[in-house]
């Protein structure tokens, strides 16, 4: 069975190196849906709150929410860069409290002081369902992952390759230690 939760995510983009409108810098509302596949947990009688799948994906993809997503190799980066630093925000602001952790993968590098995401590949829709899998795929037992932008859509669908410990009481994953973070249950 699956837990389905949705995300909303505002960004803005461009793809370096097209032809058309796509070129120049714009923004869009994404809607992330994350499919979580599991047993139902019983006692809970859910695979996995939803809302603690959302707290979990949220708290890396924050980065991705108003934030600018360039392609590495985009020469609007140095520019960008040049003017945060010129602006005295590139090391971020009292005012930005929409920071999640800094990431660096295969795919990716998050700069959340300064609403910063830089992609190894254009930031299609396809592309962030690539971002967020290798971003949350140890964290949450991913079955699909839809993302929609604007007319734009793409999903992509897992095997789900283990099995999350989660607390009988209330359904969430248990950490490295066998305890609830949430209610303080142990295993």
């Amino acid at each position: 069975m699956r837990s389905i939760t949705k995300l909303d995510l505002q960004y803005a983009h461009r793809f370096y190196g097209f032809k058309g409108e796509a070129q120049y810098l714009h923004g869009h509302t994404g809607i992330l849906t994350i499919e979580v596949e599991d047993s139902v947990e019983p006692g809970v009688n859910m695979v996995f709150p939803c809302n603690e799948i959302q707290k979990t994906a949220w708290n890396v993809l924050k980065n991705f929410d108003h934030a600018l997503i360039l392609r590495e190799d985009d020469p609007l980066l140095p520019a960008i860069l040049g003017v945060y630093e010129a602006q005295g925000i590139r090391n971020g602001a009292p005012n930005n409290q929409m920071k999640g952790p800094a990431f660096e993968t295969a795919l990716a590098k998050a700069y959340p002081e300064c609403r910063l995401v830089v992609t190894k590949e254009t930031m299609t829709v396809e592309g962030m369902i690539k971002i967020v899998y290798d971003l949350l795929k140890d964290k949450l037992n991913i079955a699909k992952i839809t993302f929609s932008s604007g007319v734009n859509a793409a999903s992509e669908t897992y095997t789900p390759e283990k099995t999350v410990d989660r607390c009988p009481l209330c359904g969430i994953a248990l950490n490295e230690n066998g305890v609830c973070p949430k209610c303080g249950y142990k295993k």
